[in-house]
């Protein structure tokens, strides 16, 4: 359990400082491969914490978010995408605002989704994630700094 509640209260906050120190290649990453950045935000702080989830699980977990993700955050990132240009400032920022929102809930999804999961001392996570896209983690190394 003590895993668990330092889970929910350190995850979101670590993976905001990861993100903020990587945000160009997560977004790239997410734009040109369809990773969720949610779920490569967690494995790269689950190698931090050293627990492993195995290829499978990673597969699973992308998939119960996957759906999620394409229901309600993708056409809201869509719109706010395609509407930028005609959009006033403060109603860009109110859709970036909505999609930090949604980022979350997706965030409430992958907690649920990893809390039944049995911990493994394997792999790294980061390599299991991106071997779903058919990406190999040495390519992107500069993520574990």
């Amino acid at each position: 359990m003590r895993f668990q509640q330092q889970l929910a209260q350190q995850l979101w906050q670590d993976c905001d400082e990861i993100y903020l120190k990587h945000q160009h290649l997560c977004i790239q990453l997410q734009d040109k491969y369809l990773l969720d950045v949610n779920l490569l935000l967690l494995a790269i702080w689950l190698d931090k914490q050293r627990h492993s989830l195995t290829k499978q699980q990673w597969q699973t977990l992308q998939s119960s978010t996957l759906k999620w993700n394409q229901q309600r955050l993708l056409p809201h990132r869509n719109l706010r995408r395609a509407s930028k240009a005609n959009l006033t400032a403060d109603e860009y920022q109110r859709m970036l605002d909505l999609e930090l929102m949604l980022e979350r809930k997706s965030q409430h999804v992958i907690l649920r989704s990893i809390t039944p999961l049995t911990w493994q001392h394997e792999a790294s996570n980061l390599k299991h994630y991106l071997s779903l896209f058919n990406l190999n983690n040495q390519d992107y190394s500069i993520l574990t700094q």
